[in-house]
């Protein structure tokens, strides 16, 4: 085997060789019978121009579905479930500003007590536990004291 020289390749067959002046490329093609009774069901469908066809049944596509009817009541204007997430966040900001607004007003209690309240509360009971002759000046005010002496002088006039 010399490396120089390639394989030689087996002959493939001769094409058919055209022929203008052969009359066997006008002649018809042998027609195949087909009687009425072994065609199937033809359907008529309209093609892409809008003309109707004639078509083998089984080749035919599926008759459209009809449509289910359509519910025609209004709807309403706001989806009922986002009328009931704004309720939602209208209600829990309600609620925040008014607990808001609550625990303002008893922190504000709480430093009123602390600066004006407990002082008037600390007067008041210093008032209380005041001894009575300091308010009045020393007089008893409505303090009633009565002291009943019995002194007995036996004299002797005889």
């Amino acid at each position: 085997m010399n490396e120089h020289f390639p394989a030689l390749r087996p002959e493939a067959p001769a094409a058919p060789v055209y022929d203008p002046a052969s009359l066997e490329l006008y002649a018809p093609a042998p027609a195949a019978v087909e009687l009425a009774a072994e065609r199937g069901p033809v359907v008529w469908v309209p093609d892409a121009y809008g003309r109707m066809v004639p078509m083998p049944k089984h080749l035919a596509p599926p008759p459209m579905a009809v449509p289910e009817p359509r519910d025609l009541t209004p709807l309403p204007l706001l989806d009922p479930i986002a009328q009931r997430f704004v309720g939602a966040g209208i209600g829990g900001g309600a609620l925040a500003a008014g607990v808001g607004w609550g625990v303002g007003e008893v922190i504000n209690a709480a430093a009123g007590f602390t600066s004006g309240a407990a002082m008037w509360i600390a007067l008041a009971f210093l008032a209380w536990r005041m001894p009575v002759r300091a308010i009045n000046g020393g007089r008893n005010g409505s303090t009633v004291n009565i002291r009943k002496a019995v002194i007995k002088r036996s004299t002797f006039n005889g």
